[in-house]
This record gives C-alpha cells, sequence and structure tokens, in this order.
C-alpha cells in the first residue's frame, strides 16, 4: 500500500448491537477512507460519452493537478484493493506507456493553450515497477506531451521497497521529484507476513538507505495499524524503526479487510467492535508517539516533522482546482464532471480493463464519470477541508457559495457537535477536535449525499 491521492473502495463496518439509551448512537470509526468526494463507486458510464474540449472549455486551467497512474506490482498485499495487476507479460509496460502516451495527446488538446500544472504525482500500483528507462519516458509524457514542468512544481511518486533501486531513485531525483513515498506498512517482519506482504526488514532498511542517498527532499512512510497480531508495544517498535530514518512525513493507516482482496478470503479475526477498539488504541499510541517526537498533524493520517521541508508549496487547492489524471486507474475533475475508467479489484476484470486501455487508439472522451451538482459542490468542498487538522476557512467558502456550512448542513454539523468532533468557539475556521479528526473515517461518509451513497449501495465490486 503507497500514498496516493489515493485510492481504497467503499467499506463498511457493521454497527455491533443496540445503540446505547443516552447519548448519540454508536458510530463505527472506520467506515471508509475518504480522499476525494464523490466515491468512484458512485461512477456510471456516460452514456454520451462527451468529448473531452467540451468538458474542459471554460474551466480554470491556471493550476492543475496531474495524475499519472501505473497499475503494475510486483506483489499484491492482502490488503490491497487498488486497481493494479501483478507483473504482466512482456511487452505489456511498453504498451501501455504507448496508450499513455496517445492518451496524454489527447487530453493535452482538449486543454487551453496556456494551461499549466502546479502539482504532479505518479501513482500506482507501484510506479517504480517501471525500469528506469521507463520512468525516463513516463517523466516524458508529463512533461513533453502535456506540458508540467517536472523540476519546477512539486512531485511526488510511490515506490516499494523491493522496486526502489538506486538506479530508477536516480532518475526520479534527476527529473526533479520532491517526494518520495515508501510503501513499508510494517517493521516487523511477522506482521508484514500476516498482511500478506512478503519482504524482510533488512531489505526495508537497505531501500530507504538508497533513498537517502538518492537526495529527495521529502521522505514519506506509510505504516498500517489494526494488523493482526500486532501489538501497541510491535507498533511502536516500527514507529521508532520509522522514525529512526527522520523521515519528513509519515502516514498511518488503520487497515482495512475490503472485499475481493486477499485478507477478506481469511475471514475475520475479531468481532468488528474488538477491532474497532483496537486500532482506535493503536491510532492513539501513535498519534501520541509522533507528536511527543516534534511532529505535526496534518490530518488523521498525516504526520509531518516540524520544520521539515516540504515537498514544495503549490498554489493548487483540492477543494476548486481541476485534476487530470492519465492512465486507466487515474481520475479526472472538472468543476461539472467527475470521470474516469471501469475499476476492478479482481485480477482477471483488471486484467481485461487494461488490455482495452492499452488496445484504446482515440482518447478524446470521457467513459464513466458522476456529474457535479452545485450541491455536491459545496458537500465536496466541506469534505477536503474538514477532514484536515486546520479546517475549513468559513471566509473561503462564503466567498465560492455565499453560504455557511452551517446553514447548507445542519443537521450533519449537529451530529458531530452531539459526539464531541468539533472545536467550539471559533467564528474564522470549522475545525474537527482532536476525537473528532481519530473519527474522520466516519465524518467523510457521514457527509455523503443520499444520491451518492445510494449509488455506493448498488455498486457490485468486481
Amino acid at each position: 500500500m503507497t500514498t496516493a491521492p489515493a485510492r481504497p473502495a467503499h467499506d463498511t463496518t457493521p454497527a455491533p448491537g443496540p445503540a446505547p439509551a443516552a447519548g448519540p448512537p454508536y458510530t463505527p470509526p472506520y467506515r471508509s477512507y475518504v480522499y476525494a468526494y464523490p466515491h468512484k463507486t458512485a461512477y456510471r458510464e456516460l452514456p454520451d460519452r462527451p468529448p473531452l474540449r467540451e468538458l474542459w472549455e471554460g474551466e480554470a486551467q491556471h493550476a492543475l493537478s496531474l495524475y499519472l497512474h501505473i497499475p503494475f506490482c510486483e506483489v499484491r498485499c492482502g490488503f490491497c484493493n487498488l486497481f493494479t495487476r501483478i507483473g504482466g507479460p512482456d511487452g505489456l509496460t511498453t504498451a501501455y506507456l504507448d496508450a499513455l502516451d496517445r492518451q496524454a495527446g489527447a487530453v493535452r488538446a482538449a486543454l487551453d493553450e496556456g494551461a499549466r500544472f502546479a502539482l504532479a504525482a505518479f501513482g500506482g500500483g507501484t510506479p517504480t515497477y517501471l525500469s528506469a528507462a521507463e520512468l525516463e519516458r513516463l517523466c516524458d509524457i508529463a512533461e513533453h506531451r502535456m506540458g508540467a514542468d517536472l523540476r519546477a512544481v512539486p512531485l511526488s511518486v510511490e515506490a516499494s521497497p523491493a522496486t526502489a533501486t538506486a538506479d530508477r531513485l536516480a532518475v526520479l531525483a534527476e527529473r526533479g521529484t520532491t517526494r518520495l513515498s515508501l510503501g513499508v506498512q510494517s517493521f516487523v517482519d511477522a506482521e508484514a507476513r500476516s498482511a500478506v506482504r512478503p519482504q524482510k526488514r533488512a531489505e526495508v532498511e537497505a531501500a530507504l538507505g538508497r533513498i537517502r542517498d538518492a537526495g529527495f527532499p521529502v521522505l514519506n512512510i506509510d505504516l498500517i495499524y489494526g494488523i493482526d497480531g500486532q501489538t501497541e508495544a510491535s507498533w511502536l517498535h516500527s514507529l521508532d524503526a520509522a522514525l529512526a530514518w527522520q523521515p519528513e512525513e509519515l502516514y498511518l493507516y488503520p487497515l482495512y479487510v475490503r472485499p475481493l482482496t486477499g485478507l477478506a478470503r481469511r475471514g475475520e479475526a475479531e468481532s468488528p467492535l474488538q477491532w474497532d477498539a483496537r486500532r482506535l488504541a493503536l491510532y492513539r499510541a501513535g498519534c501520541d508517539h509522533l507528536l511527543a517526537h516534534g511532529y505535526q498533524q496534518v490530518s488523521m493520517r498525516m504526520f509531518r516533522r516540524a520544520a521539515a521541508p516540504q515537498a514544495g508549496m503549490s498554489e493548487y487547492a483540492c477543494q476548486t482546482d481541476g485534476m487530470v489524471g492519465l492512465g486507466c486507474g487515474a481520475r479526472s475533475y472538472t468543476s461539472r464532471l467527475h470521470y474516469s475508467f471501469d475499476y476492478a479489484v479482481d485480477a482477471t476484470e483488471v486484467r481485461r480493463i487494461i488490455d482495452d486501455y492499452v488496445a484504446t487508439e482515440t482518447f478524446d472522451r470521457a467513459v464513466v464519470g458522476r456529474a457535479m451538482t452545485p450541491a455536491e459542490a459545496r458537500r465536496r468542498h466541506l469534505v477536503q477541508s474538514l477532514l484536515q487538522a486546520e479546517g475549513l476557512a468559513l471566509s473561503d467558502y462564503r466567498a465560492r457559495f455565499g453560504s455557511t456550512p452551517a446553514e447548507d448542513f445542519p443537521a450533519e454539523l449537529a451530529a458531530f457537535a452531539a459526539r464531541g468532533w468539533l472545536v467550539d468557539g471559533t467564528d474564522a475556521a470549522l475545525r474537527l477536535s482532536p476525537e473528532g479528526l481519530a473519527h474522520s473515517d466516519a465524518v467523510g461518509p457521514m457527509l455523503f449525499s443520499p444520491e451518492v451513497r445510494a449509488l455506493m449501495a448498488e455498486y457490485e465490486a468486481k
């Protein structure tokens, strides 16, 4: 599992038993990781397949985000429900990059001549599954076909220990990568095996050494809590092992077991209520540990070392600015439509979608998506802002929508306040309390519209 503006599918944990007699009803803290809104499982095939040129016409394009998706990994972890396949036959990565190049040409032709990118990321899958020469070509597509100046904007790239080789890292460093994110998940070999992630701590440490030698300004390490057999002591052991490398960022992910993944086939080791309590306890221990070691909490998952360099300041704002996604697992956002390609987790379905993508000659229309109404835009702005520790600037919201969140979402905010999830006494921002941040994976889904919830409930995993 690697960090990306990311990616997990819909998942719900059933509430255990009846609600208590007093106070708000029990809310499972781990409903779904919300990294974007609406969720991709609310997307549907677009019957009219609108031309990209029409979708981008009139859109603000001065500070776009560019995301390139590589759907290949050397192994599939037991918790992974990302759109990716294990390896590939000879020539597939070349054919995929050929298709990516064709798509880039079509997308760039649909954008304004003066469109510029303020942010870039390579995700997956595992982008460093590509060879060093293929990574050069990936960067060329971003720069020469799309017009993104990778050395002038923040560029984040995901990697795994096995694929973080010196030659690949050298290419990424030379091409301007400012942030390298390494999926580690656990420094305890037994826990890695339990999560069906075949790696040894010695391999992880060697990869971290190579990454530090390459000189990226920002190193991020991903860790997971809630693994079967993990204790508070072993969790803190992994945190200390990560801290020894003084990473500029750390992401702490709660483990989810989602449909069609390896862990889902194992069955449950404990009741949902017990697992909720264990994950919450490990979250609190990890949060306290990082705060005590000079890290600042940016969101429920993200922690940044105080005074450490950031990956680069960007004028891009996820609440308002557009995103251009290239690759069969990427999403694109305009103010009127969010769109992508088909999505799957099952290996056979993933292979089918990748094969269809590689065979596509013309990429000038949107295939799958969800229209954005003014009401959904309000929800998205609230979700994207409230789940950050700094919260939502009320002046920004009013300037954009002419109203306040309290006027637009009275029932939802009242429910959060009743649970102690909001900070009281501020007129400048709407912020989650520490307890609210701990329950971010419940806060986000509670803000979904009834229409989006219905579409997600109808979605059949494949």
